[in-house]
């Protein structure tokens, strides 16, 4: 799969897997930014943390579309 460009100030939508249940996994809302170290790279601001952009993470860039595949890949 190729990594969709994203802009700085975007916000998308991720499965999010709770971090002491490993069966709770959520829809998040994301924030694309540029990593405060680096300025020539992206990263998802979620929860107070910065996590790199990288192609094996599925981002959806609608709600209604990450509601759709949630439903398809968890119930």
């Amino acid at each position: 799969m190729q990594q969709q460009q994203y802009s700085a100030g975007d916000i998308v939508f991720i499965f999010y897997q709770h971090p002491f249940i490993d069966d709770v996994v959520n829809i998040q809302e994301a924030a694309v930014v540029n990593i405060p170290d680096n300025s020539t790279e992206m990263a998802l601001f979620l929860f107070e943390k910065y996590y790199p952009l990288t192609n094996d993470m599925l981002i959806f860039t609608s709600e209604v579309d990450a509601e759709q595949a949630y439903h398809q890949y968890f119930h």
